[in-house]
């Protein structure tokens, strides 16, 4: 497994910068961010309730990839799928445990949704889980304007299963 050195959680002084851009999820200095997210992931659902797409899942051509970088060590990401011509879902949105508390997971949904936005998306939607570790994302996204919906494209009801939504 790749070892990510990701900065202190202090926060950001006038010279560094985090960045979110458009990356490939094959790159090799992402393998150690991909398998924290697959450990917390499967650590907090049933196998049959882990929704995720492994790196090879988020290469394809129906999802945009991103990544955001402090100093150059990724340190989150996040991804639109393509559902329909109006619609997209977001996946594997994901921020380092140590670099959390600084307002970079808002940051990371404002790109995704503006992302959204900007290719023509009407509504974007999202599965997290329901248990208890996942009440900050669902917060999360909420404060972002996403309510909650039923089951879309594919899923089907579950009970460690939440599904959001929101118009663009």
């Amino acid at each position: 497994m790749a070892r990510i050195s990701p900065p202190t959680g202090a926060r950001p002084g006038p010279t560094e910068v985090i960045a979110i851009g458009r990356e490939s999820p094959l790159s090799e200095d992402l393998a150690g961010l991909m398998q924290r997210h697959s450990v917390a992931m499967v650590a907090a659902s049933p196998p049959e309730s882990v929704h995720m797409l492994d790196a090879s899942g988020l290469a394809l051509a129906d999802v945009t990839f991103f990544v955001m970088r402090e100093a150059g060590v990724p340190i989150g990401m996040g991804a639109l799928k393509r559902i329909d011509d109006r619609h997209a879902e977001i996946k594997s949105m994901h921020v380092l445990a140590e670099v959390r508390g600084r307002g970079l997971a808002r940051r990371m949904l404002a790109h995704l949704v503006a992302a959204a936005e900007d290719a023509g998306f009407t509504r974007i939607s999202l599965e997290t889980g329901s248990q208890p570790v996942f009440a900050p994302a669902r917060q999360l996204y909420e404060r972002a304007g996403f309510g909650y919906c039923g089951p879309f494209a594919g899923y089907a009801a579950d009970s460690h299963s939440t599904f959001m939504t929101r118009l663009l």
